[in-house]
């Protein structure tokens, strides 16, 4: 992020224009919503310039700026559509120690002016860092559309409500007080009666508020999907955005995380195989620590909570606490493996059942049923197998498995960086190792995929012509 989204106090502060034509119009335009001091300098005025003046909405003064005329300024725009005489006027602005801004020139600006959906007091600034302006005029557009034009109002009733709100803690109480009222009763009260039943809606909620005893204290278990924020359920996303307390496993992505609030408890409770990891008693122990205090938590699981994420002892734990919950389930990797992989996990012809299993367990390497896995037609979706890849080759085969079964190893499943590997069981741990599989991964058995690298299919096929099979 190069340019920081700030909201700047201009009341009764200077901003400086320098530049009295068109160019200066549009900016003026933006200028006029704020309660600054605004002075233009230029020759030559533009009629619509020159109103303003006479209106005493902005001092006018009819010569190029000079030195000393940025004095005390906050903003400096240089908007004379002449790069020279932006140039010299920018020199004034650095001097006088004002943020300059330079129109339609972003290396020379420190600053620049997004684009703005105004319900006064409530404001939306669109910023694209100067790379697509059409784009910030279409979001801005959309939401244009979208926030009615009372919100304003809504949000100036609230305003003046808040010393009265103040009756009520701080902290989840009075979020939750506030959520009543911007998230629909307020406005049904101002569309059926103004002001006035906007109020009274406040009074009401805050009488609930001051007589209802504070929410205990839950655990939402949500299972973020493999990593793509836009596979979350809409579910998921209340929750996150609601909690006070988020505890997140390592490979939820940064993105999902932040859309918590700022001020809610963030920790990463990662694990990592064969590696550093948080021992499941101690994320047992925070669940229950937190949710006792009567804080609402988000507990994010990659995937879904329900495969793999160890999520019965985190219930168990719960139940025992006295702690109520609920499960948001998410996708899982192996069905976003699947999809971005063009195959179905089931297919007529193939197999008509699929197994979800795990390379190893907290025993080593996992066992299973390896004659049935073996039998032609099988399919399963192994999680926490690139380091298994050896063991489950050589288990395989040795129940019979054919060694040019194929297998789809998909890594990072639907994220930007996801790669997909066509192999087979014979050639397995060298296809991995030849990929360079470092990331999470899912191996798709009996399973081939359309969509595959061409450089590790070669490899594949390299071994199996050394052991005879082609």
């Amino acid at each position: 992020m190069r340019h920081f989204p700030i909201f700047l106090d201009l009341s009764g502060r200077r901003v400086v224009v320098s530049g009295a034509g068109e160019c200066a119009v549009s900016k003026l335009r933006l200028l006029l919503k704020t309660e600054a001091a605004i002075a233009v300098y230029g020759e030559g005025p533009v009629s619509q310039i020159r109103q303003w003046a006479a209106e005493g909405r902005i001092a006018l003064v009819e010569r190029p700026v000079g030195r000393g005329d940025a004095a005390a300024a906050a903003l400096f725009y240089c908007a004379n559509d002449d790069a020279a005489e932006d140039a010299r006027a920018a020199g004034i602005g650095h001097e006088s120690g004002a943020l300059v801004n330079v129109v339609d020139n972003l290396d020379d600006s420190q600053f620049i002016t997004p684009a703005i959906v105004d319900r006064d007091p409530v404001t939306v600034a669109i910023g694209t860092e100067g790379a697509a302006p059409v784009l910030a005029r279409k979001i801005k557009a959309d939401l244009e559309e979208r926030l009615p034009a009372s919100l304003g109002l809504l949000a100036r009733v609230g305003q003046a409500f808040r010393e009265r709100a103040a009756m009520i803690p701080m902290g989840r109480k009075r979020r939750d007080f506030w959520a009543r009222y911007f998230s629909g009763e307020g406005d049904a009260a101002l569309k059926a009666g103004g002001e006035a039943a906007a109020r009274a809606k406040l009074e009401e909620i805050l009488t609930d508020a001051i007589e209802t005893r504070p929410r205990d204290g839950h655990v939402a278990l949500i299972g973020t999907g493999p990593g793509d924020p836009e596979l979350l359920t809409i579910k998921a996303r209340r929750l996150i955005h609601e909690a006070d307390v988020v505890l997140h496993d390592r490979l939820v992505p940064q993105a999902i995380v932040e859309l918590a609030r700022r001020e809610a408890t963030i920790i990463e409770v990662g694990k990592t195989g064969y590696g550093p990891s948080w021992k499941q008693e101690d994320i047992n122990a925070l669940l229950v620590k937190h949710g006792s205090k009567g804080a609402q938590v988000a507990r994010l699981k990659s995937g879904d909570p329900g495969i793999y994420g160890r999520l019965d002892e985190e219930l168990d734990a719960l139940d025992a606490a006295g702690i109520a919950w609920d499960v948001v389930p998410g996708i899982t990797a192996a069905f976003a493996a699947a999809a971005s992989s063009g195959l179905s996990l089931t297919r007529r012809g193939r197999n008509s059942s699929v197994r979800f299993l795990t390379g190893r367990d907290v025993e080593g390497f996992a066992e299973h049923d390896w004659r049935e896995l073996a039998r032609p037609g099988s399919g399963a979706a192994i999680y926490m197998g690139v380091r298994a890849a050896t063991f489950l080759r050589s288990r395989l085969i040795m129940h019979g498995a054919a060694p040019e079964t194929p297998v789809t190893v998909v890594e990072n499943a639907s994220r930007p960086d996801q790669k997909t590997i066509a192999t087979t069981v014979l050639a397995l741990p060298e296809a991995l190792e030849a990929a360079g599989v470092a990331g999470p991964a899912v191996l798709l058995y009996g399973m081939a995929a359309r969509k595959a690298a061409t450089a590790v299919q070669a490899a594949t096929n390299q071994i199996h012509e050394k052991a005879g099979v082609l």
